[in-house]
């Protein structure tokens, strides 16, 4: 029970019930926070112990301990247990600040505003309308583990960010990704935002940098992981550009090692 005398609920959610979870049958604040004394401890032994949301059938007056069925008022002291109430999901929130909705694509609640997110079939996932007709679609884009934390995003609390390509992974990670100067998406290789300044750099420290003449007939095959296009280009030992969208993101497939090795 949170601080203050009319203040109930958990870190999660700021409600007036608990929960009776159908997985183990003991009575928390929230599904979240079944999942964090739960499924920290059991999964290394038996695998994820996590409420299914939608099976739920009892919850718990805050107010006057009263067991019922899952309704939004309390049948014994008629309390509101939560001004936002989905049926569907058996949730329940105070903070109606979040504007949650319910997406049936989805088949779970979201917060930001109705009017302000679309399902996307393809991706399997609600979507800020300022993707809608920008974003690269993945099947089941969502329905995924986070690249870096591994966490599956689809449920995740935190923000998720939609890469160039269309992979998904949590905002954070994708920080800490690019504090470490990788802008690489894990999952394809190509690059994660728009690289056309960094681009430009390297075109600069390149030229800057003549190549030894032992070394500037040497050629090498590259691969771009942008484009996806194969060349033939010459060698330096800084970055190799693909000639087709001139992004420096390549790696090298085949080439005569041997050539510059003296240098």
């Amino acid at each position: 029970m949170a601080a203050g005398p009319e203040r109930y609920g958990c870190v999660h959610y700021r409600r007036k019930c608990k929960i009776q979870a159908p997985c183990c049958g003991e009575v928390f604040d929230c599904r979240h926070c079944h999942n964090e004394a739960k499924d920290s401890l059991e999964i290394s032994i038996h695998g994820r112990h996590v409420v299914p949301r939608h099976e739920i059938k009892l919850v718990i007056c805050s107010l006057c301990n009263k067991e019922q069925d899952v309704q939004q008022d309390c049948s014994n002291c008629g309390a509101c247990l939560g001004k936002y109430f989905c049926a569907k999901c058996n949730l329940f929130d105070d903070d109606v600040s979040k504007n949650q909705f319910h997406c049936d694509g989805c088949g779970i609640c979201r917060t930001g505003g109705v009017e302000n997110f679309y399902h996307c079939d393809k991706c399997g996932c609600c979507y800020t309308y300022l993707l809608k007709d920008s974003h690269r679609c993945v099947d089941r884009a969502m329905h995924q583990n986070c690249p870096v934390c591994f966490e599956y995003l689809f449920e995740s609390t935190k923000a998720v960010s939609v890469l160039h390509c269309g992979h998904t992974i949590h905002l954070q990670c994708l920080y800490e990704m690019r504090a470490h100067q990788q802008f690489s998406c894990p999952v394809c290789l190509r690059s994660s935002c728009d690289m056309s300044d960094k681009w430009q750099k390297l075109d600069q420290e390149v030229a800057a940098s003549p190549m030894p003449a032992i070394c500037q007939k040497k050629m090498i095959w590259i691969l771009c992981n942008d484009c996806g296009m194969t060349s033939n280009v010459q060698f330096h030992i800084l970055a190799h550009k693909c000639p087709g969208c001139s992004s420096y993101n390549t790696r090298r497939t085949r080439g005569d090692q041997a050539a510059c090795s003296r240098v």
